[in-house]
């Protein structure tokens, strides 16, 4: 069986690996010229995605990335609203990761690389046609390729979505433009890798301590409607440094020094999500990752869920005797799970929104309750997802 995968960021070398551990060759195609090394702020990476990551033999000390065990909630004035414990794997001594997107990337990338598999750039796909022995992707470039099958691997903005439902919704804007950076040569006090996460009277802001003098830290700033494109692009550094300021100007805590001692701010963007794609393939051609189900990056689980999605689709096609099938088994099996998350993820981004009538609600009784109850919590439905790859055809996760 050959595989033809849209999309060389996190999703498509780690599905190419996971289908060369399933004994199926494949190919990725990107759409740039180049690499994306460097590209992109920071992200988590929970026990769940870790734990899928291991299946393929990858070691969560190979990613650049540093121990983020526990977060903190607290309000504008610098109250704790509640303390939670971030995802941990103790059966392989692992917790939750804080990870440069563009340090994930290369190391994934180079390390499908290293297992031989083949990633070609400047092949932005244009269109893709069922075949009686499978798929032909036709490239702007003008050339081809032909597989048994087609995985839309390629992004938030898939043109393998576009191809299998033209009449599928656009993504969602979450009321939030996203942003952050790196500050250096100044201090917090917080322990190394406790995550704070600020509640501000205009905008929401969160820090992590790294180490000494290395501070990480994004902040999520309430918009009525998405900005254009020309907007975002008339948001010089300057002038958004200048915004962030006047936004965290009346909120105890860090944040003005941390701006301040950033060198360079990650321009704004906007949060989008995609609720529900009605159509994930048709016939050998099928979406995993963002282009099936984009979540906010509120949730923490953006990429972990992409790394899942490319074990266990590897696993069907391995399983079953031809795509369709593998597809269809892995839409029953995940649209449920990935749709939930997704919708807890925008209640969240919600509670970002500042809003004097719900505030005092949100500090005083949600918050605090939220804390309460992960404290009790034992399993968290999640974060404990494991993938067992040698299980039975019937079982794949628990």
């Amino acid at each position: 069986m050959r595989a033809i995968i849209i999309g060389a960021g996190i999703t498509g070398p780690v599905t190419a690996m996971a289908l060369q551990k399933a004994g199926i060759d494949a190919t990725v195609h990107e759409a740039y010229q180049r690499t994306a090394d460097g590209v992109g702020a920071y992200l988590n990476l929970a026990a769940n995605g870790l734990a899928a990551l291991r299946v393929l033999g990858i070691d969560h000390r190979e990613l650049g990335g540093f121990d983020t065990p526990a977060l903190e909630l607290r309000g504008s004035s610098g109250r704790l609203l509640a303390h939670l414990a971030m995802s941990r794997d103790d059966a392989a001594g692992t917790v939750s990761q804080t990870v440069r997107r563009s340090d994930l990337y290369i190391r994934l990338r180079d390390e499908a690389v290293r297992r031989g598999i083949p990633i070609e750039y400047g092949k932005r796909l244009v269109d893709a046609t069922r075949t009686s022995g499978g798929v032909v992707a036709s490239f702007a470039d003008g050339t081809t390729a032909e597989g048994d099958l087609l995985i839309g691997a390629d992004g938030l903005h898939s043109r393998v979505r576009e191809i299998l439902d033209p009449g599928c919704p656009p993504p969602r804007y979450t009321g939030l433009l996203n942003t952050g950076g790196y500050a250096s040569g100044v201090s917090v006090d917080t322990p190394e890798g406790l995550f704070t996460m600020v509640f501000g009277r205009r905008a929401f802001f969160a820090y992590a301590n790294r180490g000494p003098g290395d501070v990480w830290w994004f902040a999520n700033v309430p918009r009525a409607r998405a900005a254009t494109s020309d907007e975002l692009a008339a948001c010089t550094p300057d002038r958004w440094r200048a915004e962030l300021e006047r936004l965290f100007a009346d909120d105890d805590g860090p944040a003005l020094d941390l701006i301040a001692a950033t060198p360079e701010i990650v321009p704004p963007w906007n949060t989008l999500d995609l609720p529900t794609v009605p159509v994930w393939h048709r016939g050998p051609i099928g979406l995993i990752g963002d282009a099936a189900h984009a979540i906010s990056p509120t949730s923490g689980q953006g990429a972990s869920l992409a790394i899942e999605d490319g074990v266990l689709l590897a696993r069907f096609l391995r399983d079953h005797d031809e795509p369709t099938a593998a597809f269809a088994a892995f839409e029953a099996l995940r649209r449920e799970r990935v749709e939930k998350l997704i919708a807890q993820a925008k209640r969240t981004s919600n509670q970002k929104i500042p809003n004097p009538l719900t505030r005092v609600v949100r500090d005083r009784v949600i918050l605090p309750l939220v804390g309460k109850a992960a404290a009790r919590t034992t399993r968290d439905w999640v974060t404990d997802y494991r993938i067992d790859w040698d299980a039975p055809a019937g079982r794949l996760a628990a």
